[in-house]
């Protein structure tokens, strides 16, 4: 098993604000983070064992929920940290995507409030 890719996460967010917000909070954690586009991309980069994989669960480029059963489904990705984020009025989005395996599904504004929080967390220095 390979070791976790040093303190970097990936991120599946078009959003263009959340991709500063999570750009500027990563490089104050001292955590590295590259934006990723694809399923594919997301899936070959998830075997350099990221800390953590922020998924925008409103996403049109990907397919969320089926990325996050294929992400789940693979003994290889065992132990990276999904953390998905929605519009909090997205009650049914958020159940079938903890049902679909994401550790832990946020409002929009709650991720982007505890953000710095969470990356600090999983970079170990928190």
């Amino acid at each position: 098993m390979q070791k976790p890719a040093r303190k970097k996460v990936l991120a599946v967010v078009e959003d263009l604000l959340f991709t500063v917000k999570i750009h500027e909070t990563a490089k104050r954690a001292g955590v590295e983070v590259e934006f990723l586009k694809s399923e594919k991309d997301v899936l070959e980069k998830a075997k350099e064992r990221p800390l953590l994989i922020i998924l925008d669960l409103n996403n049109n480029g990907v397919h969320p929920l089926k990325l996050i059963a294929k992400l789940k489904a693979n003994s290889e990705f065992k132990g990276i940290s999904l953390i998905g984020y929605l519009s909090h009025l997205q009650a049914e989005l958020k159940q079938k995507a903890l049902e679909a395996g994401c550790d832990i599904v946020l409002a929009r504004s709650a991720f982007s409030q505890n953000l710095p929080q969470i990356l600090k967390r999983h970079a170990g220095t928190f």
